[in-house]
């Protein structure tokens, strides 16, 4: 197939996708656009590209008739105006999770997909790293039977954060940036959860380091069908070590066997009956995590833009798309909601709210 130019908006996080579209053979790197300039010359000295595809003008890089697909990696609150941007100039669109920061341009956003006809796609990186890809890919074959709860968890010692200034502010919440992942996978599996209640704190780490918003989570979710999941997360403690936990988990538990996939260890684990399995991914470490430890995994990156890629050449709606990303957005809406009045709050009301209600 003919490479796709890709732009990518937003040098911290895009990072990871700019390497993802240099070593994909699907893809072209065309532009790299940041109101940054030290960093714009950083990742032009990094990934060895040409001076001339840096750019601090978005409108430049919608211009280009080559680009088509711009990938959105630029701070939460400003997802809803570039991906309308990029729409409107005819481009298809990634956009990295959480989609939307609230449900407040929702509608806005809804509308410039429709009358532009192109694709969005929420980057959700976890569902292309290798053991979660490989869960859902042994579910579907129907050999663990019918599904009858999800556990997801993720729990990082991110510490570090409270060096960065924009993390103190108000617009940085954890819930979105963090918790969205394993929420992410409930919604993969139970599409049509409809309540979520819970509880969030600010550790003592987090307030002393400058926080505003929570870092500790518990959620307890429940579908229309009446199957209900949880999802925990934990973002300004320490973590047990490996050897007893992964940072990263989900669990299917079914009617005829289990299944655990884990991040950072690489590790997918089933049991069927009496057969108990440990798969491994280690092998795919230098693939997935490319530089910086595990901060930047840019294979899952290149996984989702080639899954995006291919998806654009069979004609088919790239996963999850813009109905369904703005949903996500509600439920994380919902939770966050939840822990201030204390009680259930249901996904379609925050929708009906939002002149929505259809999505649900």
């Amino acid at each position: 197939m003919k490479k796709l130019g890709l732009a990518v908006l937003g040098l911290g996080e895009g990072r990871s996708i700019i390497s993802a579209g240099i070593e994909s053979p699907l893809w072209d790197v065309l532009w790299l656009c940041d109101l940054n300039i030290e960093r714009g010359n950083d990742r032009i000295a990094e990934f060895r590209l040409d001076p001339k595809c840096f750019t601090t003008f978005y409108a430049q890089v919608l211009a280009d008739p080559a680009v088509a697909v711009v990938g959105i990696y630029t701070p939460d609150h400003l997802h809803a105006t570039h991906v309308i941007q990029a729409l409107d100039a005819g481009k298809h669109v990634i956009c990295t999770k959480p989609f939307l920061n609230d449900l407040t341009q929702a509608r806005d956003v809804l509308a410039a997909q429709q009358r532009s006809g192109k694709l969005v796609m929420v980057g959700q990186s976890s569902r292309h790293f290798a053991p979660f890809a490989r869960q859902r890919e042994h579910f579907l074959t129907g050999a663990f039977g019918e599904l009858i709860t999800i556990e997801a968890q993720y729990n990082a010692d991110h510490r570090w954060f409270l060096e960065k200034p924009w993390a103190k502010k108000p617009s940085f919440k954890w819930l979105f940036g963090g918790l969205s992942h394993p929420a992410d996978f409930i919604r993969w599996y139970l599409p049509d959860v409809s309540e979520v209640m819970g509880y969030s704190d600010l550790s003592p780490t987090g307030r002393a380091g400058g926080l505003v918003n929570p870092d500790t989570f518990h959620f307890v979710f429940r579908a229309a069908s009446g199957r209900i999941a949880r999802v925990s997360g934990t973002y300004s403690s320490p973590t047990v070590p490996v050897q007893r936990d992964s940072g990263m988990s989900c669990v299917l538990r079914c009617t005829d066997g289990a299944s655990q996939a884990d991040y950072h260890e690489l590790r997918y684990s089933w049991k069927i009956g009496s057969q108990s399995v440990i798969e491994n991914f280690e092998g795919a470490e230098k693939y997935f995590f490319r530089f910086e430890g595990n901060s930047h995994h840019a294979g899952e990156y290149q996984n989702y833009i080639e899954y995006f890629a291919h998806c654009l050449e069979r004609g088919e709606t790239p996963k999850p798309d813009v109905r369904e990303g703005i949903v996500t957005v509600a439920l994380l809406q919902a939770m966050e909601e939840a822990t201030t009045c204390g009680h259930a709050v249901k996904v379609h009301d925050l929708l009906a709210r939002a002149g929505l209600a259809e999505l649900f």
